[in-house]
């Protein structure tokens, strides 16, 4: 009953859907969401600058263009969604004291997003896929888990910091 209430309700008055983080302290966070979503960026960038070669696109090429710069919009705000739950739910005064940089960080992060967001140069995908590992390091660090860097096997064939685990 309640179920059918709430349904009629948001019917009626068509309430924004709210998505988040549960925010009780399970102390589950990890940065390799936003690391995937920023190099998934930097592909989409390079699947676009791939169609941009070509000398007419056709109805399908131009569909696919489409979809390709919706993709990049949806991960580059994906990017700054994670950093932002772990930066607001999980960075504390104990993290801040040991990484004092780490509001300008993140910063810049959400402004490297919104570059992403708005042009396809992959350079912006670039500076933000740096700009996330410099974070997933540093929040790696407030756990005393060191990180190494590798590149990731997939494209863009970009290098990610990852927590040297076991």
């Amino acid at each position: 009953m309640m179920h059918a209430l709430f349904k009629r309700l948001d019917n009626t008055f068509s309430f924004d859907r709210a998505d988040a983080h549960c925010d009780i302290p399970c102390k589950i966070y990890d940065p390799a969401t936003a690391q995937i979503a920023a190099l998934s960026v930097i592909r989409l960038m390079d699947l676009i600058a791939e169609l941009g070669e070509k000398e007419n696109l056709s109805l399908a090429d131009q569909a696919q263009l489409a979809r390709l710069v919706a993709e990049k919009e949806t991960h580059a705000t994906k990017v700054k969604d994670e950093v932002r739950v772990i930066w607001g739910d999980y960075f504390k005064q104990p993290q801040f004291e040991q990484f004092p940089n780490t509001n300008e960080l993140v910063h810049s992060i959400m402004l490297a997003g919104s570059a992403c967001k708005q042009h396809i140069g992959r350079e912006n995908g670039e500076k933000l896929l740096t700009l996330v590992n410099e974070f997933a390091a540093a929040f790696w660090a407030t756990k005393g888990v060191d990180t190494y860097t590798a590149e990731c096997p997939y494209p863009p064939a970009m290098q990610v910091a990852y927590p040297k685990l076991g």
